[in-house]
C-alpha cells in the first residue's frame, strides 16, 4: 500500500521561500515516478515539477515553476523536495505529492496536499 504525506506549506510574503516535502511509504515507490502538483481555488490542477521519462532524471517544470523552484530526491529515504523561491501571491494553492506507480503518465496515488499562501 502507497501513502504519500505532504509537509512544509504556510504562510508568507511575497519573495519568500519554502520548501515542501513528500514523504512516501510503500515498497514499490520510485521517486523518479513521483511529481508535484499545485491547484488553486476554482483552478484546474496543473502540473508543478517532476522528473523526464525521455531524458532520464532530468528535472523538468512547469511554466509558472521554471527559474525559481527547484525538484530533488532521496530515492533510498523515498522523499521528494520542492523548493520554492522568489513567491508570488499567484503561487498560493494547496500543492499535492503524486505517485505514478506504472511509471507512466497516470497519478494514481495522491497525498492529501499542503497549503501554501502567499501574501503581497
Amino acid at each position: 500500500q502507497v501513502q504519500l504525506v505532504e509537509s512544509g506549506g504556510g504562510l508568507v510574503q511575497a519573495g519568500d521561500s519554502l520548501r515542501l516535502t513528500c514523504t512516501g511509504s510503500g515498497s514499490t515507490i520510485n521517486t523518479l515516478f513521483m511529481s508535484w502538483f499545485r491547484q488553486a481555488p476554482g483552478q484546474e490542477r496543473v502540473y508543478v515539477a517532476g522528473f523526464s521519462r525521455t531524458i532520464w532524471k532530468s528535472p523538468i517544470y512547469g511554466e509558472s515553476a521554471k527559474g525559481r523552484f527547484t525538484i530533488s530526491r532521496d530515492d533510498s529515504k523515498k522523499m521528494l523536495y520542492l523548493q520554492m523561491n522568489s513567491l508570488k501571491p499567484e503561487d498560493t494553492a494547496v500543492y499535492y505529492c503524486a505517485f505514478a506507480s506504472s511509471g507512466g503518465g497516470t497519478y494514481d496515488y495522491w497525498g492529501q496536499g499542503t497549503q501554501v499562501t502567499v501574501s503581497s
